[in-house]
């Protein structure tokens, strides 16, 4: 009796998924998370770009007219410098002083002094968005001083403190600090509200 021998062809099996294939999608996947955080950092830094490096950003109120800081709130500018205005403390006759604190943590030295008409720093009677159309008025005991104090150049990494005292002319009235300092290109005027007395 003749039997054929079959042979039957294997049957086409997928091959079992080696190692080499996950570790290749697992990096696959950690650069393209990279890359991706990357880019998004890049991007940030874009923006800024665009919109300068004086700019301000902190969380809460942005420190314009319409959302002033209020008494031991920062103002951050976006190339480093942090400018700080204290409460008001009774000094005596009438008079408050507060203080002004420029931290600088920019790349350079800072020149926070007068450069031109404007001022680097204004002290006046009423609310931030009042524009000096208020009932009361704030006298500036001590602007030259506080302008003296603002002179020399501030280092790099360095803090100044400058003291600024006012004479309202009743006491809880509003006072607005406005901090502008000095920029070869363009940095926002801070506005700080504070209660007096």
């Amino acid at each position: 009796m003749d039997t054929e021998a079959t042979t039957s062809a294997p049957a086409d099996t997928d091959p079992a998924p080696s190692s080499r294939g996950f570790y290749g999608c697992a990096i696959a996947m950690v650069v393209a998370v990279v890359l991706i955080a990357l880019a998004a950092a890049g991007l940030s830094d874009f923006e800024k770009g665009l919109d300068g490096d004086g700019q301000m950003e902190q969380p809460g109120p942005d420190g314009s007219s319409s959302q002033p800081l209020g008494a031991g709130m920062t103002a951050r500018y976006e190339d480093g410098l942090w400018v700080t205005v204290s409460a008001a403390r009774p000094e005596g006759d009438g008079v408050y002083r507060l203080t002004v604190t420029y931290e600088n943590d920019t790349d350079g030295e800072l020149h926070l002094g007068r450069t031109s008409l404007d001022r680097p720093l204004a002290v006046r009677g009423g609310a931030a968005d009042e524009d000096d159309t208020s009932d009361y008025s704030t006298s500036w005991v001590n602007s030259e001083q506080s302008e003296d104090a603002l002179s020399p150049v501030l280092p790099e990494g360095e803090s100044r403190v400058v003291p600024v005292l006012v004479e309202p002319s009743r006491k809880g009235a509003p006072v607005t600090v406005e901090v502008t300092p000095p920029h070869a290109g363009y940095r926002e005027t801070a506005y700080f509200e504070l209660s007096v007395g």
